[in-house]
């Protein structure tokens, strides 16, 4: 997504930009989700209480899907509430690469960029968006300002893109996907 150059986007407005580029349902087979709709796996929507067939799910169910498992769920409204461009940025990459993956990305770089502990304190990287996470990412911020948010936007991005190899290395399949995600989902 271009959550870098884009206006800052309340969270019903991203989520109906991950929906639109997610797109209607597709059970590809090089695609270990299996059967997908609006981006939603049959895994997650099992998980969040969808009975139904796959190819049934209306948008607004994929819609409260995604705001209860990758919005709510991993905490990122509360990234979203600091800044909206990094919130987009977490969930959109959460939807794509799963949302400990999208935490991680972010716990690395904030450590990676506090001066040594100098802004803040290294955090644990554990995939968790939880307190220390958001206290950390705002004292990020009050540091670096506007500037900051762009530097953390790119390190996103970097990460995600290095996931992306890395994960069609390890799976020739995936290479069906790869240049989607770069298409789509890297902006630097």
């Amino acid at each position: 997504m271009n959550a870098a150059t884009t206006a800052p986007l309340s969270i019903a407005q991203i989520l109906d930009k991950v929906v639109a580029t997610e797109g209607g349902y597709v059970n590809h087979p090089d695609d270990r989700g299996g059967p997908t709709i609006w981006g939603i796996t049959e895994r997650v929507a099992r998980r969040a209480g969808y009975t139904g067939p796959m190819q049934a799910m209306t948008r607004n169910v994929a819609l409260g899907i995604y705001l209860l498992e990758y919005v709510e769920g991993p905490g990122f409204h509360r990234v979203h509430a600091l800044s909206p461009r990094i919130g987009y940025e977490l969930i959109d990459t959460g939807v794509n690469c799963g949302t400990a993956v999208a935490a991680t990305m972010l716990q690395r770089a904030l450590n990676a960029l506090n001066d040594q502990g100098k802004l803040y304190g290294d955090i644990r990287v554990d995939g968790d968006c939880g307190p220390a996470t958001v206290a950390a990412l705002k004292a990020y911020l009050a540091a670096r300002g506007a500037q900051g948010e762009v530097v953390m936007l790119r390190a996103l991005n970097a990460l995600q893109g290095e996931r992306y190899i890395a994960i069609s290395e390890g799976r020739p399949q995936n290479e069906s996907f790869t240049y989607g995600w770069f298409a789509h989902r890297v902006v630097i």
